[in-house]
């Protein structure tokens, strides 16, 4: 089996608390204090859309593995081993112009290379997108991104269950959740690869659509002068414009990565001072405070698009009993 080229690490039993960014950890913890919340994620994660999704991957995809793009499938192995993430998730690749990638799942997680990503980037930067996805896996983004990718189809296609507006709310709570998850993944994938360049060539290219002829250079200047302008998590006066991003803005992720790289964390994990798992720390006063700041910024999402989690829990009441009345979910 064909493996990463031997100057790359590997991190053995490596937690994703090793690299995760502060506002992924702290609006993850966030998401599990907000009450009622649980209850509206579960049901829609009980509806049959993943399923179905799954069944249209086997139809109308192309799954890869060792005869079918075996270099990238290699490569996607590599990611899973250099993180050793016990589990062995399937890669398919779709028909999409957009150079995307996803990872949807929340029992078997998928991970899923748009056409166009395969197509629009070098080697080296596909790898690159791998592993950022099996940063998500690792992680254990996969129940909140799957729910979040579920209520995007019902709302997109007018099959709310119980109105728009409480499931419009819940929408933006989770893409909030999603770009801080975001931030993480590419530091997972930074490791992999082994060179935040190569993260950040990735981001310019997608950003550009795949042009030819783009400088780094010039677009690290570019970052440099976007975040210096208005700190990302100091300030939050831009994210008023991300609310419907699945991602942060290109410039804000290559920032906050090397900014990381810049605070000696990359070169320590490296090294192999990194946690482990099983060795987690327990929180400390500053995610704490960190939680809280984003559960205040959730509450205020819900409160100004379905009139506070009171309000949406009397309008969703009916459809989360469990005995179920109007919820639409298929049963077998």
């Amino acid at each position: 089996m064909t493996q990463l080229a031997p100057t790359r690490p590997t991190y053995p039993s490596i937690s994703p608390k090793a690299y995760e960014h502060p506002a992924d950890r702290a609006a993850t913890a966030a998401l599990g204090s907000i009450p009622f919340l649980d209850k509206v994620l579960k049901k829609l994660s009980e509806l049959q859309f993943e399923r179905a999704f799954q069944q249209q991957l086997l139809a109308d995809s192309v799954l890869l593995g060792p005869r079918q793009l075996p270099d990238t499938y290699y490569s996607f192995v590599g990611a899973l081993d250099a993180l050793d993430v016990p589990a062995r998730p399937d890669l398919y690749v779709v028909r999409s112009l957009d150079m995307n990638a996803m990872t949807v799942g929340s029992g078997k997680p998928v991970v899923i290379l748009n056409s166009g990503m395969v197509r629009g980037v070098p080697a080296e930067q596909l790898t690159g997108v791998l592993a950022h996805e099996v940063g998500h896996v690792l992680s254990d983004h996969v129940h909140y991104s799957t729910v979040m990718w579920i209520l995007q189809r019902l709302l997109s296609a007018q099959l709310a269950p119980m109105g728009r507006l409480p499931l419009q709310a819940v929408l933006l709570v989770l893409l909030e959740w999603y770009r801080c998850a975001e931030l993480s993944c590419d530091r997972a994938a930074t490791l992999v690869v082994d060179d935040p360049l190569i993260l950040c060539r990735l981001m310019m290219h997608t950003a550009g659509g795949g042009a030819s002829g783009l400088d780094l250079d010039a677009f690290l200047q570019q970052c440099t002068d976007y975040n210096e302008t208005e700190d990302f998590l100091a300030r939050p006066g831009r994210w008023i414009t991300e609310l419907n991003r699945t991602h942060p803005y290109t410039v804000r992720r290559v920032g906050e990565l090397m900014r990381w790289v810049r605070e000696g964390d990359f070169d320590r994990i490296r090294s192999g001072s990194y946690v482990r798992r099983g060795q987690e720390p327990p929180p400390s006063d500053q995610l704490k405070s960190a939680t809280e700041h984003y559960r205040k910024r959730f509450m205020e999402i819900l409160d100004r698009v379905a009139g506070g989690v009171r309000r949406m829990a009397d309008q969703l009441a009916d459809w989360i009993r469990p005995e179920g009345g109007g919820g639409g979910a298929e049963r077998n």
